[in-house]
């Protein structure tokens, strides 16, 4: 599966954006997109919730082959943005990771890699998604908000600070 995304605002000289699964190769570059994604929020994060969340391209490397992880490029190869999924259940799929390099942010790109997991775990029969999120993320609750997901009112530990879960009902 593999998606062409011209950014909204293109303009001429811009490289289109695509969404493809990731490969052991992308490892660096998703560690670069990671923390370029969360450096605004290092001061708001314990370290070990941080360690956790910009992950170095060993554990890209892990989480690669443990959960379906998908990657928005340019043609330069370029990780512009990157989610990952995996099914936890029967009918629930989870999320993880998702990231839009500052650079690329307000350009459509975290749509079109939530639409790739929601495509990719609504095949593998999933019929609700979730995902955990942290309170200083607040552009990201906003963005899940009007994407239908819905806090539950879980919460759990997260090196020491709140992880709150939303979910989504899948059409």
């Amino acid at each position: 599966m593999e998606h062409l995304l011209f950014v909204d605002g293109y303009t001429p000289g811009m490289k289109p954006v695509s969404v493809r699964r990731a490969h052991a190769e992308d490892s660096e570059r998703i560690s670069r997109c990671l923390g370029a994604a969360f450096k605004p929020y290092r001061a708001s994060y314990t370290a070990g919730a941080y360690a956790d969340t910009v992950l170095t391209p060993e554990k890209v490397r892990d989480r690669i082959a443990m959960m379906s992880l998908f990657v928005a490029v340019d043609e330069t190869g370029e990780v512009a943005g990157t989610i990952a999924c995996t099914v936890v259940s029967a009918d629930e799929g989870h999320i993880r990771g998702m990231a839009v390099d500052p650079r690329f942010q307000g350009c459509g790109i975290a749509d079109q890699l939530l639409r790739a997991v929601e495509e990719e775990l609504s095949g593998r029969g999933c019929s609700r998604m979730s995902l955990d999120t942290t309170a200083p993320l607040e552009r990201a609750v906003r963005f899940y908000e009007r994407n239908g997901f819905r806090a539950s009112g879980k919460a759990v530990d997260f090196f020491g600070m709140p992880l709150s879960e939303y979910v989504k009902v899948l059409p």
